[in-house]
């Protein structure tokens, strides 16, 4: 294997872009593997666009380096750049027809036409479209869109595909079923995906690997499963799911609601144990959520599977509350 065959397919290094005296996005260091799903996530404001757009091409870095397969791209215009983009608004155009629309970045590449056509075909195939190439966007729904918006970005097989808060505008059991969609195109093509998202559930159920970001800043790097069983801080703890924080030892835990026991008082069991009262029950379908009263203690939520019969208990019952050693994971400060 050569030496740039061995590297990363994209490298950012000290990345950093300032607007004025405010800094967006600061020191980012981030090796991005080629074939990966790799999401930012983040609140609003944490940087995750604006990190996306330097990587893009649409915004200047302040100060830094992006490296493609070890060369500099930090100066060089998006078309430059050759990857694919997808926006939360679809931004088709209105009056070509969805053959027209994936057809046209080969167009303005001035592909050949036997080419272009069987490219098309070929994306029609990938995002189920095979029967709407005539259609216009307006007599497409919001999911029909985003994947026409997909396979145009994808059809002229670029090194990267960006994806700005593509899922935004859809319903909540759309957006899931065009995150399946989106998860099988991905496992298909093999191109890096780098996704924008503040959706924690998006996050988890679609990516290789997780940024965390906060305040221009990488909070914590890790595969779902890394950053949801061992997160470093309070923050990133407490934006993927939820946590209850606890102080042990002088140092603080995060303690996940699901892995807390919960058993009528004097019932309960386990190296550690509290008692409380329960405020309050929500039912979610296949969980139950107590909120616990806890003397001496913020409110500690639980998460029960349903069916295991813990909707017996009820407001205003005292209740204890165990959970193993390994459970609460000691953090980092922020």
């Amino acid at each position: 294997m050569s030496e740039v065959a061995a590297l990363p397919g994209l490298r950012l290094r000290a990345l950093t872009k300032r607007f004025g005296t405010f800094t967006a996005a600061e020191d980012i260091d981030l090796d991005i593997r080629r074939g990966e799903f790799l999401t930012l996530l983040g609140p609003s404001g944490s940087g995750k666009t604006t990190l996306l757009m330097m990587i893009a091409g649409f915004l200047d870095i302040t100060s830094g380096d992006i490296l493609l397969d070890g060369a500099s791209i930090a100066g060089m215009p998006p078309e430059k750049r050759n990857f694919g983009m997808v926006f939360q608004g679809y931004a088709l155009f209105p009056h070509m027809t969805v053959r027209q629309n994936i057809a046209y970045p080969l167009d303005v590449r001035r592909r050949p036409r036997a080419e272009i056509d069987r490219r098309v075909d070929e994306m029609l195939e990938l995002v189920q479209l095979r029967d709407f190439g005539h259609r216009l966007p307006r007599q497409l729904s919001g999911g029909q869109q985003q994947r026409v918006a997909l396979a145009r970005a994808l059809c002229f097989a670029p090194p990267v595909l960006l994806l700005d808060e593509p899922l935004g505008a859809l319903d909540k059991k759309l957006r899931i079923e065009v995150q399946d969609q989106l998860k099988d195109i991905h496992r298909r093509v093999g191109t890096t995906f780098i996704y924008v998202t503040h959706d924690q559930e998006e996050a988890l159920s679609m990516s290789d690997r997780i940024v965390i970001m906060q305040n221009g800043r990488i909070e914590q790097v890790g595969t779902p499963q890394e950053l949801y069983q061992r997160p470093r801080t309070a923050f990133a703890a407490s934006f993927l799911g939820k946590s209850n924080f606890l102080t042990r030892d002088g140092t603080l835990h995060a303690l996940r609601p699901e892995k807390i026991e919960i058993a009528p008082k004097g019932q309960g069991q386990g190296p550690n144990m509290v008692s409380g009262t329960i405020r309050a029950i929500t039912y979610f379908g296949s969980i139950l959520k107590y909120d616990v009263a806890v003397p001496g203690m913020d409110e500690i939520e639980v998460d029960v599977d349903a069916w295991r019969g813990g909707a017996a208990m009820a407001e205003g019952a005292e209740v204890d509350l165990s959970w193993s050693d390994t459970a609460a994971v000691p953090l980092e400060r922020d």
